[in-house]
C-alpha cells in the first residue's frame, strides 16, 4: 500500500498513517487502504489489539483539500459515494471487533480528529492540537458529528463543531476526546505498548469484542430495549469458552494470562 503501513508485534497490530509530506491528509485511496488494513487485522487471530499511529510530525490534518477541490466538479451521486466511503471507515473502527488505540504524536484536525474520536482509547503528547475546523473553509463536520456527540456529549460537541476552534491536548482530555496525555513524546510509544499489553494479557478478547458491540448497539435503543438486549448478551456470554475458562481459573486460583 502507498499510504498505510502495517505490522504485527506481540499480538499488537499497527496501522500506520504514512503520508507525512501531506500531513497524513486523507483522500479516497488513503481511506481505502485504511479500511483494508483494519478489516485484515479484524480477521487475524495473531492480532488482539490494534494501534493507529502516524509517521511525521502531524497525526492527521483531515481531508486532502486538493482532493476535495477536485470533488467539487463531481455529481451529487459521485460525492455521496465518496462521503459514504469515508463514513464506512469511521464506522468500521468504531464497531471493530478489536480494541483500537490511537497513538497521537501530533495535531489531529477535522477528519483526523474524527479518526481519534472513533478509537476506543487515545494517548497524546501535550503539544498536540485537536479541532473540527471545517466551518472555517465552508465545509461541515458531518460524518464525525454522530460519533463525537456519543463520545463527549452535545454541549462539548457544539462548542467544537460550531466554533471551529482548535483546542490543546489538556482540553481534549477534559472533553473526553483523548484518554491520556503522555508528558514526554519519547515515552508515547512505550506507554501505548504497555497499555495494549495490559489489555492483551489481562482481558478476554471475546469480552472486549462483545462489550464494544454492545456500546455501539445500545446508543439508539430505548431503555427497555437496551435492558432486554443486555440481558440477552449477559446470558449468551455465560456459555462462552472465555467465560468458562476465566471463572474456572479464578475459582482454582490460577494466574490466567489471555
Amino acid at each position: 500500500m502507498e499510504f498505510v503501513q502495517t505490522n504485527i508485534s506481540d499480538r499488537i497490530g499497527y496501522v500506520i498513517l504514512n503520508r507525512p509530506e501531506k500531513r497524513n491528509a486523507l483522500n479516497y485511496q488513503f481511506v481505502s487502504e485504511l479500511k483494508e488494513s483494519f478489516l485484515a487485522f479484524s480477521k487475524n487471530d495473531a492480532v488482539k489489539v490494534i494501534v493507529l499511529k502516524a509517521e511525521g510530525v502531524t497525526f492527521c490534518a483531515g481531508a486532502d483539500l486538493e482532493y476535495l477541490q477536485q470533488l467539487q466538479n463531481n455529481t451529487f451521486e459521485e460525492n455521496l459515494a465518496d462521503s459514504t466511503h469515508l463514513m464506512e471507515l469511521y464506522k468500521l473502527i468504531y464497531t471493530l471487533n478489536k480494541v483500537v488505540i490511537a497513538q497521537v504524536n501530533g495535531h489531529a484536525l477535522a477528519g483526523g480528529c474524527g479518526l481519534v474520536s472513533v478509537c476506543d482509547f487515545a494517548f497524546s503528547i501535550p503539544e498536540a492540537n485537536f479541532g473540527y475546523t471545517e466551518s472555517r473553509i465552508g465545509f461541515i463536520p458531518a460524518i464525525v458529528m454522530n460519533f463525537l456527540i456519543q463520545k463527549i456529549g452535545e454541549a462539548n460537541a457544539r462548542m467544537m463543531l460550531l466554533s471551529g476552534n482548535v483546542i490543546k491536548a489538556q482540553d481534549a482530555l477534559n472533553y473526553g476526546i483523548i484518554s491520556t496525555i503522555v508528558d514526554a513524546e519519547e515515552d508515547l510509544e512505550e506507554t501505548v505498548t504497555g497499555f495494549a499489553q495490559h489489555l492483551i494479557l489481562n482481558n478476554s478478547g471475546t469480552s472486549m469484542e462483545l462489550t464494544k458491540r454492545m456500546l455501539a448497539a445500545i446508543q439508539n435503543m430505548t431503555l427497555d430495549q437496551a435492558l432486554i438486549y443486555a440481558a440477552e448478551m449477559n446470558a449468551a456470554a455465560r456459555s462462552s469458552d472465555d467465560c468458562k475458562k476465566g471463572i474456572a481459573a479464578f475459582l482454582n486460583k490460577e494466574n490466567l494470562k489471555w
